[in-house]
């Protein structure tokens, strides 16, 4: 992982941010259309600037004077219950790497330091939809499969 570093990304970052979950989109999905990236356009400028280095912290890892990987940790805070006794959980979004800089572990890293991070804030837990790719990654930094005692489900309203 020569000449690369890592830290957090913060409001100068934005347009880099940006640029990476287009990436990530497009790398997901497989595509998407202009009208679904003109929107992300538009929606992610200023949900950075709102929200990053509060409820969102971005995971970076810098080369070559530009971001190469990211990896988001969403902060939400919850009312206390029995699994959540201060309220506050984690959920990890965006775990991308440009394709040129995967292998070297910095995915491992990112997570490593969203996970050190999420100790020291006193998140209760992290939570995360592994990739096929990202699977092995989380299990060895000690994620676990969720055994749930609810039925996942969802309304789509738009």
């Amino acid at each position: 992982m020569e000449n690369i570093t890592f830290d957090t990304a913060d409001k100068s970052d934005i347009p880099e941010l940006i640029r990476l979950r287009i990436a990530y989109m497009l790398d997901d999905f497989g595509s998407v259309t202009d009208h679904e990236r003109q929107c992300m356009e538009e929606q992610l400028p200023d949900y950075f600037e709102r929200k990053l280095g509060t409820e969102l912290i971005a995971f970076v890892a810098r080369a070559e004077g530009r971001l190469v990987a990211a990896a988001y940790l969403l902060i939400i805070e919850k009312p206390a219950s029995p699994i959540l006794p201060n309220g506050f959980d984690g959920e990890v979004l965006s775990v991308y790497t440009e394709d040129e800089y995967r292998g070297k572990g910095i995915c491992t890293q990112l997570i490593k330091n969203l996970i050190a991070y999420g100790k020291e804030k006193e998140l209760c837990r992290i939570d995360l939809f592994a990739t096929e790719d990202g699977y092995p990654i989380y299990k060895k930094l000690g994620f676990e499969d969720k055994v749930q005692k609810y039925t996942d489900m969802r309304l789509k309203l738009r």
